[in-house]
């Protein structure tokens, strides 16, 4: 990798939904997160952060039918403070964003409309 590359992990917001039966989650999520400064520091002077995303229409939900699908993100909709589940098109914006800003190092981004 150039000196001038940089590392993005992708985690979760699942690390402040605090959800029961995420305790798995959040605490993988967590440890990654709190490895981003660390790492920053450590790989100097490649760049790494990390954006967590909140509740994003993704195939990952498809494990739900069509309609459980569409009440869970009816029910966090209500939840989340822009009123709405996120799209892919705008955590990859995030990314991008985070890939191409060349001063921001050892931030985690929460891209999650609000949710925490």
């Amino acid at each position: 990798m150039k000196k001038t590359g940089s590392i993005t992990i992708l985690t979760a917001s699942s690390t402040a939904a605090r959800l029961p039966g995420t305790a798995g989650l959040a605490a993988i999520n967590g440890a990654l997160e709190i490895m981003v400064p660390i790492l920053a520091k450590d790989l100097k002077p490649i760049r790494v952060n990390a954006i967590s995303p909140g509740v994003i229409d993704t195939p990952w939900w498809n494990f739900l039918n069509e309609k459980d699908k569409q009440e869970t993100f009816r029910q966090f909709s209500q939840q989340i403070p822009v009123g709405r589940i996120g799209a892919a098109e705008e955590i990859a914006q995030a990314i991008a964003g985070v890939v191409t800003n060349n001063y921001l190092n050892g931030s985690v981004i929460f891209c999650h409309g609000g949710l925490s």
